[in-house]
């Protein structure tokens, strides 16, 4: 399974949302990054991904962008085979 990295804040729900979805696909551990705790972690992922709002979600090398987009995947079908390495 590629590593999962996620720019989140402590009081996030859609960070806890996203996390609820990953550990129900088997995701047993995610990389935080808090960009609460480290503010210039918010300009590193700005930087990335060109979003102010967490969470960002990295699968591996893939960028996944925020909760919506993780749900479009799941629906859509390719959110296993991503997790799966599968790209």
């Amino acid at each position: 399974m590629p590593n999962i990295r996620m720019y989140s804040t402590a009081v996030c729900p859609y960070c806890q949302r996203a996390e609820t979805l990953l550990k129900s696909k088997g995701v047993a551990e995610i990389e935080k990054i808090r960009v609460d705790l480290e503010p210039a972690k918010r300009g590193e992922m700005m930087e990335k991904t060109g979003r102010r709002t967490v969470p960002q979600i990295y699968i591996g090398e893939v960028y996944v962008g925020g909760f919506d987009d993780l749900t479009a995947l799941d629906r859509a079908g390719k959110l296993d085979p991503l997790l799966r390495g599968e790209t």
